[in-house]
Protein backbone atom coordinates (compact mmCIF):
# COMPACT_ATOMS: atom_id res chain seq x y z
CA UNK A 1 0.00 0.00 0.00
CA UNK A 2 1.20 3.30 -1.03
CA UNK A 3 2.69 5.85 2.38
CA UNK A 4 0.08 8.19 1.50
CA UNK A 5 -2.73 5.92 1.31
CA UNK A 6 -1.77 4.15 4.25
CA UNK A 7 -0.79 7.37 6.48
CA UNK A 8 -5.00 8.08 5.43
CA UNK A 9 -6.08 4.59 6.38
CA UNK A 10 -4.03 4.97 9.61
CA UNK A 11 -5.50 8.70 10.34
CA UNK A 12 -9.33 7.64 9.55
CA UNK A 13 -8.89 4.18 11.48
CA UNK A 14 -7.46 6.64 14.74
CA UNK A 15 -10.34 8.76 14.56
CA UNK A 16 -13.14 5.95 14.34
CA UNK A 17 -11.02 4.20 17.51
CA UNK A 18 -11.71 7.70 19.27
CA UNK A 19 -15.55 7.45 18.96
CA UNK A 20 -15.61 3.97 19.58
CA UNK A 21 -13.49 4.61 22.84
CA UNK A 22 -15.79 7.35 23.92
CA UNK A 23 -18.80 4.28 23.70
CA UNK A 24 -16.77 2.31 25.76
CA UNK A 25 -16.54 4.59 28.26
CA UNK A 26 -20.51 5.16 28.62
CA UNK A 27 -20.64 1.72 28.83
CA UNK A 28 -18.18 0.96 31.48
CA UNK A 29 -19.40 4.19 33.27
CA UNK A 30 -23.10 2.68 33.13
CA UNK A 31 -22.38 -0.66 34.96
CA UNK A 32 -23.78 -3.05 35.70
CA UNK A 33 -26.68 -1.23 37.37
CA UNK A 34 -29.32 -1.77 34.73
CA UNK A 35 -30.59 -4.87 36.45
CA UNK A 36 -33.51 -3.57 37.86
CA UNK A 37 -33.64 0.39 35.99
CA UNK A 38 -35.62 0.01 32.89
CA UNK A 39 -34.38 3.57 32.03
CA UNK A 40 -30.74 2.54 32.38
CA UNK A 41 -31.80 -0.44 30.95
CA UNK A 42 -32.79 1.07 27.54
CA UNK A 43 -29.63 3.42 27.83
CA UNK A 44 -27.49 0.12 28.03
CA UNK A 45 -29.15 -1.77 24.82
CA UNK A 46 -28.49 2.02 23.42
CA UNK A 47 -25.39 2.23 23.75
CA UNK A 48 -24.50 -1.60 23.00
CA UNK A 49 -26.21 -0.31 19.80
CA UNK A 50 -24.60 2.67 19.46
CA UNK A 51 -21.23 0.51 19.68
CA UNK A 52 -21.65 -2.12 17.00
CA UNK A 53 -22.58 0.79 14.65
CA UNK A 54 -19.32 2.46 15.57
CA UNK A 55 -17.48 -0.98 14.86
CA UNK A 56 -19.42 -1.31 11.28
CA UNK A 57 -18.72 2.21 10.39
CA UNK A 58 -14.91 1.00 10.72
CA UNK A 59 -15.15 -1.69 8.91
CA UNK A 60 -16.69 0.46 6.28
CA UNK A 61 -13.24 2.50 6.44
CA UNK A 62 -11.63 -0.56 6.22
CA UNK A 63 -13.36 -1.94 3.27
CA UNK A 64 -13.77 1.32 1.18
CA UNK A 65 -9.72 1.48 1.30
CA UNK A 66 -9.50 -1.84 0.28
CA UNK A 67 -12.21 -4.12 -1.94
CA UNK A 68 -15.95 -2.35 -1.39
CA UNK A 69 -18.01 -4.61 -2.92
CA UNK A 70 -20.38 -6.40 -1.30
CA UNK A 71 -22.68 -7.97 -3.75
CA UNK A 72 -25.77 -8.88 -1.54
CA UNK A 73 -27.38 -6.06 -0.16
CA UNK A 74 -29.91 -8.43 2.26
CA UNK A 75 -26.73 -9.80 4.02
CA UNK A 76 -24.45 -6.86 3.80
CA UNK A 77 -23.61 -6.45 7.62
CA UNK A 78 -23.35 -10.19 7.91
CA UNK A 79 -20.78 -9.93 4.91
CA UNK A 80 -18.92 -6.90 5.97
CA UNK A 81 -18.05 -8.19 9.73
CA UNK A 82 -17.51 -11.83 8.07
CA UNK A 83 -15.00 -10.24 5.53
CA UNK A 84 -13.46 -7.83 8.24
CA UNK A 85 -12.16 -11.74 9.92
CA UNK A 86 -10.72 -12.80 6.28
CA UNK A 87 -7.33 -12.06 5.17
CA UNK A 88 -7.45 -11.63 1.89
CA UNK A 89 -3.93 -12.53 0.26
CA UNK A 90 -2.41 -10.12 -1.72
CA UNK A 91 -4.77 -7.50 -0.63
CA UNK A 92 -5.20 -7.16 3.25
CA UNK A 93 -4.57 -9.05 6.32
CA UNK A 94 -7.56 -9.38 8.62
CA UNK A 95 -8.67 -6.65 10.56
CA UNK A 96 -10.30 -9.12 13.63
CA UNK A 97 -9.58 -12.29 15.05
CA UNK A 98 -12.26 -14.51 14.98
CA UNK A 99 -13.18 -14.78 18.29
CA UNK A 100 -13.60 -11.07 18.04
CA UNK A 101 -16.14 -11.90 15.07
CA UNK A 102 -18.07 -13.87 17.05
CA UNK A 103 -18.48 -11.46 19.89
CA UNK A 104 -19.12 -8.52 16.97
CA UNK A 105 -21.63 -11.20 15.69
CA UNK A 106 -23.40 -11.21 19.10
CA UNK A 107 -23.66 -7.31 19.31
CA UNK A 108 -24.67 -6.98 15.80
CA UNK A 109 -27.73 -9.55 16.69
CA UNK A 110 -28.85 -7.49 19.15
CA UNK A 111 -28.02 -4.52 17.97
CA UNK A 112 -30.91 -5.69 15.09
CA UNK A 113 -33.05 -6.66 17.98
CA UNK A 114 -32.73 -3.50 19.24
CA UNK A 115 -33.27 -1.48 16.67
CA UNK A 116 -36.58 -3.98 15.51
CA UNK A 117 -37.64 -3.78 19.13
CA UNK A 118 -41.16 -1.68 18.15
CA UNK A 119 -43.32 -3.95 20.78
CA UNK A 120 -41.21 -5.77 23.06
CA UNK A 121 -39.32 -5.56 26.20
CA UNK A 122 -36.02 -5.81 26.45
CA UNK A 123 -34.90 -9.09 28.34
CA UNK A 124 -32.50 -7.70 30.98
CA UNK A 125 -30.46 -11.10 30.12
CA UNK A 126 -29.70 -10.43 26.69
CA UNK A 127 -28.69 -7.01 27.64
CA UNK A 128 -25.93 -8.54 30.35
CA UNK A 129 -24.97 -11.20 27.95
CA UNK A 130 -24.08 -8.52 25.25
CA UNK A 131 -22.74 -6.07 28.09
CA UNK A 132 -20.67 -8.78 28.52
CA UNK A 133 -19.45 -9.88 25.62
CA UNK A 134 -18.28 -5.78 24.82
CA UNK A 135 -16.36 -5.79 27.78
CA UNK A 136 -14.71 -8.92 26.20
CA UNK A 137 -14.24 -7.08 23.15
CA UNK A 138 -12.58 -3.91 24.64
CA UNK A 139 -9.73 -6.04 26.02
CA UNK A 140 -8.85 -7.23 22.73
CA UNK A 141 -9.91 -4.67 19.69
CA UNK A 142 -7.00 -2.13 20.24
CA UNK A 143 -4.45 -5.24 19.58
CA UNK A 144 -6.10 -6.36 16.61
CA UNK A 145 -6.40 -2.92 15.18
CA UNK A 146 -2.53 -2.10 15.40
CA UNK A 147 -1.57 -5.90 14.44
CA UNK A 148 -3.63 -4.91 11.27
CA UNK A 149 -1.93 -1.48 10.96
CA UNK A 150 1.54 -2.93 11.61
CA UNK A 151 1.17 -6.05 9.15
CA UNK A 152 0.37 -3.09 6.61
CA UNK A 153 3.59 -1.64 6.81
Amino acid sequence: MEKAKLKILDADIGAQLEDIQQIFEKVTEQGNSFQDDEARLIRMAYYLHNLYNAFEDLFEIVAGHFENNIEDPSKWHKLLLKRMATEIEGVRPALISRETHLLLGELRAFRHLFRHAYSIQLDPQKVQANYSKALQLKETYKDHIALFLNKLG
